[in-house]
């Protein structure tokens, strides 16, 4: 079974295109971090609580994207974000970009994390977050703060 899918909607602004509309390729990355955030954020906390609270900072190690179609200005996106691996120090996330009226598949992505203090030094993932992470991943939709 696949991990559960969170989906958060944008539009491309004018300012992430170029001068024939169509999305300049970094932008998918930001994107892929607004699908992330938004995962944690349906998952019951954020990355300033990972941070703030928990001294847990995930850093980007690696970063893909493979381009199906371009993004142009004024589409309406879909951004499709889940978990697919957690380990001790590390966690996985994949991405899938889509044109709303379409239905198109316009990017996969993948990013992989290393958990880190605030000195930038890797840390083991606070087991309340490895627990919502693993219950995620065997299909389950919990959210932090509920009972293991």
């Amino acid at each position: 079974m696949a991990a559960p899918v969170h989906e958060t909607t944008l539009r491309v602004r004018y300012a992430e295109t170029d001068q024939m509309g169509v999305v300049y390729h970094s932008n998918f990355f930001i994107w892929f971090e607004v699908g992330r955030v938004e995962l944690l954020r349906a998952l019951g906390f954020s990355y300033h609580d990972m941070e703030k609270l928990d001294d847990s900072h995930i850093v980007v190690a690696e970063a893909k994207c493979s381009y199906k179609k371009p993004a142009r200005y004024d589409d309406l996106l879909r951004i499709r974000a889940r978990i697919l691996q957690v380990r001790r120090r590390t966690i996985r996330f994949g991405y899938e970009v889509i044109r709303d009226s379409s239905g198109q598949l316009l990017a996969t992505g993948e990013t992989l994390h290393v958990i880190c203090n605030r000195s930038g030094r890797p840390r083991s993932l606070p087991e309340k977050y490895v627990n919502v992470f693993s219950a995620t991943l065997r299909g389950s939709t919990p959210r932090y703060g509920d009972s293991p």
